[in-house]
């Protein structure tokens, strides 16, 4: 997990930055000085090197150390929960998925489609696997789960727009929404949806990240 976290980390930041995911070296993105493998050692070379980069002195953003900690405590928590078994794929893979485009979404205010479509992709053969009782019945709960709450929130965000004048959320996060409630349901879906409304209003407060009339 902390492997997967200190990976997205460099992953959101490429995405973010423009450049390519598939190749080149990891690098500071301060001085574009090469890493070497003891630099990219998750979480321990971050405390071992006091937070900095070891070729310029420049400081790294402890967010890197909590995305790395927080994907390990995600692994090992999904694994306490599931056991080995193939529902702890799916949620390892659909963790994995939130991790980065939280990452991307932070960095950019932009949830990749790609991501989305790839965590509705992935959900159909895990389903398959662990077995369902027909292909329609399996559909229409998929669709109904994930409209319950994205559908409303949609038209909602569309009053929203129109009486203030201006976009109030982010298209992605709808179809983010739609997605969750495949995955988790109406229920469970609206209890996400009220949580991380306050975790994030909560976290960009802690980041004095809230200015008048700009987004968060």
């Amino acid at each position: 997990g902390a492997v997967m976290g200190s990976f997205f980390n460099a992953f959101a930041w490429r995405v973010v930055h423009g450049e390519n995911i598939a190749s080149g070296r990891s690098h500071c993105a301060v001085c574009n000085h090469p890493l070497h493998p003891l630099d990219l050692v998750p979480v321990f070379s971050w405390i071992f090197l006091g937070g900095k980069c070891r070729y310029c002195g420049t400081k790294i953003s402890p967010r890197y150390l909590a995305i790395e900690v927080l994907g390990a405590v995600i692994f090992v928590s999904l694994l306490l929960r599931f056991d080995v078994s193939v529902e702890l794929l799916q949620w390892l893979s659909l963790a994995c998925i939130l991790l980065l485009l939280s990452l991307i979404d932070f960095e950019s205010f932009i949830i990749p489609d790609q991501l989305l479509i790839t965590a509705l992709i992935l959900y159909v053969p895990f389903q398959l696997i662990m077995g369902i009782d027909s292909i329609f019945g399996f559909v229409i709960h998929a669709l109904a789960g994930g409209l319950a709450v994205s559908l409303p929130l949609l038209l909602l965000v569309l009053l929203a727009d129109r009486i203030l004048g201006k976009e109030t959320m982010g298209g992605g996060d709808i179809k983010l929404f739609f997605v969750l409630g495949v995955y988790f349901g109406p229920l469970q879906t609206l209890l996400i949806l009220f949580i991380s409304c306050l975790v994030g209003i909560a976290g960009q407060l802690i980041l004095n990240r809230v200015t008048a009339g700009q987004p968060f």
